[in-house]
């Protein structure tokens, strides 16, 4: 099943006009991919794009449902599995492991033949999604550069948020769209639609364009930061008020980071005081002993001692 955080990033108004002009045109490629950074819309729009395309030849109103639940007779969505406790799953029936992104695997697109073999029974094309397809493994690439080079009844969608991983020779037979990064004023009108007073709140007392900058022109990520800070302890939130200073202190909020909060949230947070640490005093050796600490967090090193080892340096620091 697709996870659809919001239906309000298809705002790429080039995007949209080169999607209008093939749909318009009728003239589709074999092959397509969707690139850019994550969290700018690449998965929704292509939801609107296959829904539009099944809509020339029905005029259903559960299309876009179905093809959001992967249950569009013509439709085929492939995504990363992984192991989790000795199964392999696809990814969006659990979230994946902080070190474990998943893999899509040959086996996967071998299947696409008994797909692409059937004729079409709701409309025209036989449509394939493939998300994150910079996780294809080998293999898997190598067979989907044959399907690809073979007539067949379908079309592909690729999204990746890291183009220079696919094979060349994939590139070479699909025809780009290129989804750029949001600009600030962009971002600005994204959460003045998209955010409810209170969080319009949260975001002017805790610094919009600290938050917005750290984006990274990404409207999925300010969506992802607010669910995150909305997850975080009050006791947490209570003290951010760094740098600390106090020993005790700083020895108190690290047992709470490390016993209450996973590792998103942790990585969070230190992107949240490397943002306040910068803007209160400029000291970019701060900013490096934070860098440092997420690197020991993905490391394995006990996220407990890394914290504790990292407040109290910065509280060190000669600010």
């Amino acid at each position: 099943m697709i996870d659809l955080k919001t239906d309000n990033l298809l705002i790429n108004k080039e995007v949209n006009e080169n999607l209008e002009s093939i749909l318009k045109s009728k003239a589709f490629s074999n092959g397509y991919i969707f690139y850019g950074p994550e969290g700018i819309g690449k998965k929704q729009t292509s939801i609107k794009f296959i829904k539009k395309i099944f809509n020339k030849y029905s005029s259903n109103s559960n299309i876009e449902k179905k093809i959001i639940d992967n249950n569009h007779p013509d439709f085929l969505l492939i995504e990363p599995t992984y192991f989790l406790k000795g199964n392999l799953i696809n990814r969006s029936e659990a979230e994946p492991s902080k070190n474990n992104k998943g893999t899509i695997r040959i086996e996967q697109i071998r299947n696409l033949k008994t797909f692409l073999g059937h004729k079409s029974i709701e409309s025209g094309q036989k449509i394939v999604l493939i998300d994150d397809a910079h996780l294809l493994n080998e293999a898997a690439s190598n067979c989907l550069l044959k399907t690809l080079e073979e007539p067949a009844n379908g079309i592909f969608i690729l999204l990746t948020s890291r183009l220079n991983l696919l094979l060349d020779t994939i590139i070479s037979r699909c025809q780009l769209i290129r989804f750029k990064s949001f600009s600030y004023k962009q971002l600005e009108i994204f959460i003045r639609n998209n955010l409810g007073s209170l969080d319009l709140d949260f975001y002017k007392e805790l610094n919009l364009q600290s938050f917005i900058n750290s984006a990274n022109g990404s409207p999925g990520k300010i969506l992802k930061d607010i669910k995150l800070w909305n997850e975080l302890p009050n006791k947490v939130k209570e003290n951010l008020d760094f740098p600390l200073s106090d020993n005790l202190e700083i020895l108190k909020i690290t047992k709470i980071i490390s016993e209450e909060l996973d590792f998103d949230q942790q990585l969070f947070l230190i992107n949240f005081i490397q943002q306040k640490y910068w803007a209160k005093t400029k000291n970019i050796s701060i900013v490096k002993k934070l860098e440092d600490l997420k690197v020991h967090l993905k490391g394995f090193i006990q996220p407990r001692l890394a914290w504790e080892v990292t407040l109290l340096k910065i509280a060190n620091e000669d600010l």
